[in-house]
């Protein structure tokens, strides 16, 4: 049972098809893994053990991932019966009645949910220090992030616990804890996949819900189960011309990429993330892709953008709490909340719905402009962050400025939450390892509703390099 631990989700769905393997077999030994080392990290911080062996122990659904056991982010997506915590106290005792949509098509899809992965509080920060649960730690260094805000699913996949699991982003919160962890991270177009039915999108639509994943196959293979409009959804991507696993293995012909480690907020990068994208761009020339240095930061004022992304985030937070309050029943107190979450509530509670929308249309301005400069490259490569992953603690807020974890936030996170604001789908390869064994991704940005292109060529590195066979310090196996 260890060696399944080695295996992506594709390959042991394909022992349970071949009847090599049963699905309680598949949960049982993830069960284990999660055992062994999640003392160590604390990724999953919701149990549900008995729920995965009863549906393992019943007819599971014939899907691609049939048995294969599965974590979920305890943020967005319901699983009824079980706890939604959001990692905040606020909502410790939330248990919903109903599954959402995207979990709905996880089942359908044969997936099984073993647990609940640990997440910042409302996943604010791109780290995952929870007060509630404590931090979770990166496999390849325990003293470290494993980023966020899907930091505790990313050091789930890492440290073996599982082949791949759900993870959501909103500034990049699947491409930065893949980055930290080593993992390959892919944040699919703007309404690829369904939110609802709590919501259709958030303001903005900066949030997409997607995975992280060991193999390029598994989450194409996972974007297939799940992609497509819902029942009532504002607005959603058009369909691909066909499945997203077919265009795994593709030839990708030659691309037109463009690359800068440019920042529109004017942070200096760490070598190490410079050294990893300049050696992705190396690597995508000797692949016969035609790369040039090229930025669409380019014309973009950084300061007016950041002043709209900090005014559509607070008055997300402020929404996001105050529906909650309602929604349970329960008054808002500043002592349910961690300092910085409670100072981003205040900010939005004080953002007009003028300035709201404004910044909204400042969003879809700037979308154009990228999107006419996209217009002449196949492909955009960055850093995915601007620096390695930093020592846990690095965001603590400090008692004369709650905010402070905020604004260290925009140093680490200075590439990420551009493609959030366009919509444009992005992932983060695992092409790069520093000296000190810490893990780098390379940030790669395709056209809108353009994921098989990034695909094609994620399955083309992917084989010139292969990362699944490297192993962090804390392994399941």
């Amino acid at each position: 049972m260890e060696e399944l631990a080695l295996l992506d989700a594709i390959a042991q769905a394909e022992l349970v098809r071949k009847g090599e393997v049963k699905p309680i077999e598949l949960v049982e030994a993830a069960i284990s893994r999660i055992e062994k080392v999640n003392p160590a990290i604390n990724a999953v911080v919701t149990q549900m053990y008995d729920i995965a062996r009863d549906a393992a122990s019943k007819e599971v659904p014939k899907g691609t991932f049939t048995g294969v056991p599965y974590l979920l982010e305890d943020l967005f997506p319901s699983y009824a019966g079980v706890k939604l915590s959001s990692g905040s106290a606020f909502l410790k005792d939330y248990t919903p009645t109903y599954d959402s949509e995207l979990v709905t098509r996880y089942k359908k899809a044969g997936l099984i949910i073993v647990g609940k992965t640990n997440t910042p509080e409302f996943g604010l920060l791109p780290t995952t220090e929870p007060a509630l649960f404590g931090a979770c730690h990166n496999p390849w260094d325990t003293s470290r992030t494993p980023g966020g805000s899907s930091g505790g699913s990313a050091a789930a996949v890492a440290s073996g616990m599982v082949p791949m699991a759900h993870a959501n982003d909103g500034g990049g919160s699947i491409r930065i804890p893949a980055s930290c962890c080593g993992l390959f991270g892919l944040k699919p177009t703007r309404g690829r996949n369904p939110m609802g039915p709590d919501v259709g999108e958030t303001p903005g639509g900066l949030v997409v819900e997607h995975a992280v994943t060991r193999s390029v196959r598994d989450s194409a293979a996972l974007l297939d189960a799940t992609s497509g409009a819902d029942i009532g959804d504002p607005y959603y991507a058009t369909a691909p011309v066909r499945p997203f696993l077919s265009e795994v293995g593709q030839d990708p012909g030659k691309l037109r990429i463009a690359f800068s480690a440019k920042t529109l907020s004017g942070v200096e990068v760490d070598p190490d993330c410079i050294k990893a994208m300049e050696d992705a761009a190396k690597l995508c020339v000797d692949l016969g892709h035609h790369v040039e240095e090229a930025s669409p930061a380019d014309g973009i004022n950084g300061e007016l953008l950041n002043h709209a992304f900090f005014a559509v985030w607070s008055g997300i937070c402020s929404g996001v709490l105050n529906g909650w309050s309602r929604r349970i029943g329960k008054a808002l107190n500043k002592d349910h909340f961690e300092p910085l979450t409670w100072a981003l509530y205040e900010m939005g509670s004080g953002i007009s719905a003028s300035d709201l929308i404004m910044s909204i249309f400042h969003f879809q301005q700037v979308s154009r402009q990228v999107a006419r400069f996209m217009v002449n490259y196949d492909l955009y490569l960055t850093p995915t962050l601007g620096e390695p992953p930093v020592p846990l603690g690095s965001f603590d807020s400090t008692s004369d400025n709650p905010l402070s974890g905020m604004f260290r936030a925009g140093q680490f996170v200075p590439y990420t939450p551009l493609n959030n604001i366009t919509g444009q789908p992005a992932m983060s390869v695992p092409l790069y390892w520093t000296e000190q064994g810490l893990p780098i991704g390379a940030h790669f940005v395709g056209r809108y509703g353009d994921e098989a292109t990034l695909f094609r060529l994620a399955a083309q590195l992917e084989a010139a390099r292969p990362w699944a066979n490297r192993r962090p310090g804390v392994f399941a196996v």
